[in-house]
């Protein structure tokens, strides 16, 4: 093992003996003897089975070494990636029937698609939907009538919210079970490019709309390495996927049997069998640590970032942006997928995908291998990928990278660091994600331009006001402000400014997920703007320098002496409509996303 990564993980522990103490110890008293309904009373138990077939109400009735499993699914057919879900269930219960148990769909938890929602009112609500999800997902479970979980979701806050509680209940066993991505469209190189003729004004919008849905075209998820895709390797670097399971297609021979497994699996790991894995037990330091190197290694999304770091404190484990950066200094960037590459993650899956990745930080001593997983194996049994013959599903070592311009052997990588970095200076704590940023752009120093919207930026862009060399700082943007919103209608026209020849940066609060690309961004800045943070203070003109490879931002202006300016925000607030003012509870008790911007406290 790397000394480094063995330091930080002896660090993180140190820093949450209290806090892993109590949460070990809430798990353990959650413990029951014996199939978990066989605690409830005759009447908790009747409205259980009462809907149940008959062969179902008789395995229930008995109370005895027969399993009830709890399906949890974000289905809809809204999310593409989330349509493929809907038959999942059947095939689960006649998998898991053909066990001796019984699986019961618990509950349908509430799924987001943030690419419907860009730019819209409901963004404001997806940061937030993590914690409803999580809510939901402990509504179901409370029924404390299930011996352990399966988790269906992919997408952005869907399966952070997922494993949250899931982790709340973490004496029972838990398996999360993937979809697979939709089949390659237009290139997402190309998409990006028409997303910027049509901010130029080179194109009109049915042009837009047509290239848009040959990149989103069918079923599965989304094919660039934003948080979706982002999510699925995690599960993988967590343990808690079948092995390569992550990216194989919807309705193919091979998902489907993968998804018999994973129902059969669960079965395996309940407390009435011997190889009993209870996920709180299971995630401990070192796969937090393993899921971070993972995410560094694969250029993956900023917001686990913030995900990360509050899936970690729902295991009793505190984490910070400093043991980001510090990771980030030891692991290379061996992947480069869309938008880090031209590649997206069918091509990535074919190159080898998250299990050669894996095989390549072992290797380099990156890695935890003696960590708990579904398999009961270490974490070298996750560099092996599916395949089925006939009936049979069975695994083989992947020993080579098929494309080395989209995965590289550990000793060979794409660049020294991952890229996501810490920045600190006068406004505060930021990340940055340099794997999509070519070199000449990491640094930049240029007045600062000031925007309390997305919007306003736009029709600044369309006017010709920010033909310059400029940072442009986004205020009002962060969780407490107004759910911290992914800000993407900013990257075409940033794009469009710095292919114009001129040096540009974003400053913001808020947030840019995993289609971060290739404009410098400073982002999740914190203190946010209305709870205090300098970034409120900053004034058009003020000269910032941003140095993303030392980490630090400078402003040439004496920000304390000024008070904060967070403009109408308050009364923008107070009259919100779509389903926003429902959510004035959360905006008003959550916490800084250093901190995981959770509102559970």
């Amino acid at each position: 093992m790397n000394n480094h990564i063995i330091e930080i993980t002896e660090r993180i522990a140190e820093r949450s003996v209290s806090t892993r103490t109590c949460y070990l110890k809430k798990i353990e008293q959650a413990y029951i003897a014996g199939p978990a309904r066989s605690q409830v009373s005759c009447t908790n138990l009747a409205h259980d089975v009462a809907s149940a077939s008959d062969s179902d109400k008789l395995i229930l009735k008995q109370r005895t070494q027969h399993a009830n499993i709890a399906i949890v699914s974000a289905y809809n057919d809204l999310l593409s990636a989330h349509q493929p879900y809907g038959n999942f269930p059947d095939l689960i219960k006649k998998s898991i029937a053909k066990k001796g148990h019984v699986a019961q769909f618990a509950a349908g938890v509430p799924a987001m698609c943030d690419g419907i929602t860009q730019g819209q009112p409901g963004m404001e609500l997806s940061l937030f939907s993590r914690d409803v999800i999580a809510m939901s997902t402990a509504v179901a479970l409370s029924h404390n009538v299930f011996d352990g979980g399966l988790y269906l979701g992919i997408c952005d806050k869907i399966v952070p919210g997922l494993l949250i509680a899931a982790l709340e209940f973490g004496h029972l066993p838990a398996i999360f079970v993937p979809a697979g991505p939709m089949p390659t469209g237009i290139p997402n190189k190309e998409k990006a490019h028409i997303r910027q003729q049509y901010a130029e004004g080179l194109i009109d919008s049915d042009a837009l709309l047509e290239a848009e849905v040959k990149s989103y075209h069918s079923p599965g998820t989304c094919t660039f390495y934003g948080t979706a895709n982002s999510n699925q390797m995690l599960m993988e670097f967590l343990g808690l996927h079948l092995p390569g399971s992550s990216f194989i297609p919807p309705g193919s021979d091979l998902r489907n049997a993968l998804t018999e497994r994973a129902a059969e699996r669960i079965c395996e790991i309940t407390a009435l069998e011997d190889e009993y894995t209870p996920l709180g037990n299971m995630i401990d330091e070192k796969s937090i640590v393993n899921a971070m190197v993972g995410l560094i290694a694969t250029g993956g999304s900023t917001n686990h970032t913030i995900h990360l770091v509050a899936i970690a404190r729902a295991a009793g484990f505190i984490i910070d942006w400093d043991d980001f950066a510090s990771l980030s200094k030891e692991v290379p960037l061996l992947a480069r997928v869309y938008p880090n590459g031209d590649a997206d993650i069918n091509q990535f899956n074919l190159a080898g995908g998250v299990p050669f990745v894996i095989k390549e930080l072992l290797a380099l001593g990156l890695l935890h291998n003696d960590v708990s997983t579904i398999t009961g194996q270490g974490l070298e049994a996750y560099t092996t990928m599916p395949q089925c013959t006939g009936s049979a599903l069975t695994w083989s070592e992947i020993t080579h990278t098929q494309d080395k311009t989209i995965i590289r052997q550990g000793g060979d990588p794409f660049a020294k660091s991952g890229g996501i970095c810490l920045i600190q200076g006068d406004l505060g704590r930021a990340i940055v994600k340099l794997s999509a940023v070519p070199a000449a752009h990491h640094a930049i120093t240029a007045p600062a331009v000031v925007f309390s919207s997305q919007e306003a930026v736009k029709q600044a862009f369309e006017k010709g006001r920010l033909d310059k060399h400029c940072v442009i700082v986004v205020k009002n943007q962060g969780p407490r402000a107004n759910g911290m919103p992914e800000l993407h209608k900013l990257m075409p026209p940033l794009g469009v400014l710095q292919d114009r020849g001129y040096n540009v940066a974003l400053v913001t609060d808020g947030r840019l997920s995993g289609a971060s690309g290739k404009v410098l961004s400073v982002i999740h800045m914190t203190p946010e703007s209305i709870a205090g943070g300098f970034i409120s203070r900053v004034e058009d003109g003020d000269i910032i320098e941003i140095d993303a490879t030392s980490g630090t931002l400078t402003v040439s202006a004496d920000l304390a002496s000024r008070a904060p300016n967070v403009g109408d925000q308050q009364a923008s607030t107070d009259q919100l409509g779509a389903g926003r003012n429902l959510f004035n509870g959360m905006r008003s008790r959550v916490i800084s996303a250093e901190e995981g911007a959770t509102t559970f406290q």
